[in-house]
């Protein structure tokens, strides 16, 4: 798809950060419809290009199966597909074919944060701000905390994306390696709702 000049200079700062080689953490703030997931599907192609692998975590399972078809379509190597909803042999099968370095995209819920990843290049949180990230039942985490500081140990970038972000994660971006990436338009003839 053509990509508006703000999705434009989103996908060309973050592969430029993606490039350098060091962490960089970006706050990808795009109102309902702005284009957010292009963005994410653009500097996914371009980290691969470069030789890197590609994290994307999405915070509900719903959300997996329209996500993976987008994907599968537009990513041109294969991706593995971490969630709750899989039967263990299935789990352990995606496990695996990360394990042997024959996938280098991961698709998933807040799981996927543990796949064994190498040269992992981009870790992308969309909806960071979703409460679903957070484990709370046996050993407590949440998956985006557990993504920044993955790509901070992996010299990579990670994108938290949201059209409502989170106090802390908006309060992240004033620390160094940080950054505010905002897309305030929506793509198309689509228009905000009037507010009386």
């Amino acid at each position: 798809p053509e990509v508006t000049p703000d999705q434009n200079n989103a996908v060309q700062e973050i592969v430029r950060a993606a490039r350098s080689g060091r962490f960089h953490s970006f706050l990808l703030h795009g109102i309902t419809g702005s284009g957010k997931t292009e963005v994410y599907l653009a500097a996914a192609r371009e980290v691969l290009d470069i030789g890197r692998s590609v994290l994307y975590l999405v915070p509900e399972i719903a959300l997996t199966p329209q996500t993976i078809a987008m994907v599968k379509d537009r990513i041109p190597v294969e991706v593995a597909v971490f969630h709750s909803g899989l039967p263990p042999r299935e789990r352990a099968k995606e496990f695996m074919k990360v394990v042997t370095g024959g996938v280098r995209f991961v698709l998933g819920t807040r799981s996927a944060i543990f796949s064994p990843l190498r040269e992992l290049g981009l870790v992308i949180v969309d909806e960071e701000h979703d409460h679903s990230y957070k484990q709370e039942d046996g050993i407590p985490y949440n998956a985006r905390d557990l993504s920044i500081l993955r790509a901070k140990n992996n010299q990579a970038v990670v994108i938290l994306g949201s059209a409502t972000p989170s106090m802390d994660t908006m309060d992240r971006i004033r620390l160094p390696h940080s950054s505010l990436i905002t897309m305030n338009n929506r793509i198309g003839p689509a228009a905000l709702p009037e507010m009386v």
